[in-house]
Order: C-alpha cells, then structure tokens, then sequence
C-alpha cells in the first residue's frame, strides 16, 4: 500500500491534515481523547470534530478552540510532552516530537536564534499540541508510518497574515523555511492556505515528492476540510492505494569493525537476528592507515532499530552505528509451498519460497534448511537436491 498526501488544491493545515486521517477510517472519539489529554497541559481546549461539505465535497473538519495558559518555549514544550501520562506508544510522540522540533528549527533560522529561545506563541502551544498529537496518532493508527508516502507540489496561497511581527507576505517565513526544496507555488487565492504547522506535518510524513499521481489503484480516500469558505474546495486530500510492486520501509544499519574477531562477528550474527534483524552482510573493507576491516550492514524495520543498534554497540564494542532511519524496497508478495520431493523412492518434504507480483510466480527456491536435511538424509549432494527441488517445482507450475 501507498499513499498519497495532496495539497495542490488548498494547501495544508495541521487541522486538514488531521481531519483528512479521521475521514480515513480513525475513530473521533478516539483521536479526540488523545489530544485533549495532551494539549490541555498547554491550555484550555474544546474540540468539535464532524463532517462538512466544502464546495459540494464531504470531508471531515476539526474544530479545535484553545486558549493558552501561557506562552512556552520549544524545550518546555517537549519536557511537558515527554511527562504526560496518558498512553501512546513511544513511536507516536516521537514522530510528534520530530514536528514540533522542525517547526523550532525553522523559527529559529526565521529570526536568526536558538532553539531554546524560541516560543510557540503563533498559533498557538495548546492549539499545535492538538493538530500534531492528533495527527500523529493518526498516521501509525492507520499504519501509514510503513507506507511510502508521496507528495504532491504544495499550494502556498497569497495575500498578506497579521503576525506577532506584523503584517507578513504569504507564505510565512517559517512555512517557506520548512518547504525549502519542496515544490510550492502561490495561489490560487488571496488567503494563507499553508502553515508552518502543516508543512512541518507534510515534511516529516513524506517520503518523496511527485509532480503527477504515481501509477497506484486507489483504495480509499479522505478529505480533511480548512476553516475558510473560498471560491475552491478548501480541502486536503489524502489517498490509499496500491501500487503494482508493494513497497515497504526498512531501517540501515552500519558500522566499521576492524578490532573484532571472525568469532565475535559469528556470535553478533546470530544476536542481531534474535534481536529484529531481516538481513546481515558482512563485507571485508579497507579501513583507514590501510587496516583490513569489515563493514557490519544490518536491514530491520524502523521500529526495530533502536533495539539492534543496542545489538550491534554491546556485542561489537563499536562506538557508533550509523542509521538510515527510513529507506524503501520495492518488495514482491512472499509465500511458502510445501512440495514433496522423490529420491530414491522416498519422498521427503521440502519447502519452496516463491515470490509472486500479482497471482504471476516470478521466482522460486527450495529452502536452504530443508534440502541441507535432505542432502544429509540420503547422500546426494546439496546443489543437485536443490536442483531436483526447482525442476520439480517447475514442473508442478506447468502442470497448473
């Protein structure tokens, strides 16, 4: 599954991005209670979330109302965050966390500061808590922090806002600073269709940007309604299709080992594996002052890597593990079929992966496991029971 964020229409608001993921197929119940126990240590809140229509299109709307206690910094922010009770799993709050920190980032280079100087006073802490906090939850409620994500070029809106600093051109300065290299444009109406808060949520939930749909089937789609009646559908849209070859996102993991030995590397093998690893290479290299080495790459899922990179560090003694935190692979469905095998009279059983894009087989092989018990059993050498296993496997496709 693939999804697809488009703000070309109407631009991006927290509160879009959020009603958007509810009319997805979030409960707003639910995704209610969550903001609500987390923006309320930032200031009073009532929250309305229904349905709406938006030039003739149903779409979800969050209304959300809030007055702040007081004006708070970035790093108060977070320390507040990180000490709210209530239960959401690890990944959510800090996938929020990255949000809020890319929103600091960027109103820091805006007025030439420091994170720990800058106050989320804008829009708002309790009314950003809200649309980031109910966003995210969203997003791993629908297990989109898995998908590929792409995004469509972002319509900025124009005119001019009133500001903490007076009145400003369309876009803000933070809204452009988060949308550096991102493609934007003004329009199609005088009004600020595009917030610092819904380029930050844009920025960290997508994967890679496209000028045109990508070549998915649509499965479902949700329309998150802005504020403004204009003379456009004021709508972020966001869909959930398939695409031809599923994609999944995988985590990178890599270090330099040059004072391990083959047995310490044997060992973490089979430690990183019990640990969340889907893949292991070890690759001889030559290190720096010309010193053989071997480069440690382990693949695992994001919400793994934490727990292998931990692995790697007390097994290795490594100092470091490098992380490329989300990266994607074009994958092919995966499944198991039992065969039975002839050698010598007796059958023996043996299990062929296959790999499949639609009901089409594309490749298959005997399991390494399997045909090794095989090649025990009767004798015959490990190549040849793995090429009885293909042929007969072939033959049983033919036969199909």
């Amino acid at each position: 599954m693939v999804v697809i964020l488009d703000p070309q229409n109407s631009g991006i608001s927290g509160n879009m991005v959020l009603g958007a993921l509810i009319d997805l197929g979030v409960d707003a119940e639910e995704v209610a209670e969550v903001m609500e126990n987390y923006a309320s240590h930032f200031g009073d809140i009532r929250i309305k979330i229904d349905k709406t229509k938006k030039s003739g299109i149903s779409a979800t709307y969050a209304d959300i109302e809030c007055e702040d206690k007081n004006s708070i910094g970035y790093a108060e922010l977070i320390e507040t965050l990180n000490k709210v009770k209530y239960k959401i799993s690890p990944e959510v709050l800090e996938f929020a966390k990255k949000v809020f920190k890319t929103v600091a980032e960027a109103e820091s280079t805006v007025h030439g500061t420091s994170l720990d100087k800058i106050h989320f006073h804008e829009v708002g802490a309790a009314d950003a808590v809200a649309d980031i906090i109910g966003s995210a939850y969203c997003f791993y409620k629908l297990g989109l922090d898995s998908k590929k994500v792409y995004g469509m070029p972002v319509a900025l809106g124009g005119g001019r806002i009133n500001s903490m600093h007076g009145k400003l051109s369309v876009p803000a300065p933070a809204t452009l600073e988060i949308l550096k290299n991102i493609p934007s444009f003004g329009g199609p109406v005088n009004y600020e269709l595009t917030t610092p808060t819904g380029a930050a949520l844009y920025v960290n939930m997508v994967d890679e940007i496209c000028d045109f749909y990508p070549l998915v089937t649509n499965s479902r789609i949700g329309y998150g309604a802005g504020k403004r009646d204009l003379e456009i559908p004021n709508v972020l849209r966001v869909v959930k299709g398939e695409s031809i070859v599923p994609t999944d996102k995988v985590s990178i993991l890599e270090t330099n080992l040059d004072t391990v030995t083959g047995e310490v590397i044997g060992h973490t093998f089979d430690k990183l594996m019990d640990a969340g690893a889907l893949d292991i290479s070890v690759i001889p290299v030559l290190m720096k002052k010309n010193r053989p080495g071997h480069l440690l790459r382990v693949i695992t899922k994001p919400k793994d890597s934490s727990t292998v990179s931990e692995a790697i560090i007390r097994e290795t003694g490594t100092l470091g593990v490098r992380v490329l935190p989300y990266v994607h692979r074009n994958i092919v469905k995966r499944e198991i079929v039992p065969l039975k095998l002839d050698i010598g009279g007796l059958e023996h059983d043996i299990q062929i992966k296959i790999g499949m894009i639609g009901e089409e087989v594309i490749n298959y092989s005997p399991e390494y496991e399997d045909a090794k018990k095989i090649a025990g059993e009767t004798g015959v050498p490990l190549k040849d029971v793995m090429k009885r296993a293909n042929n007969a496997f072939k033959k049983l496709l033919d036969n199909y």
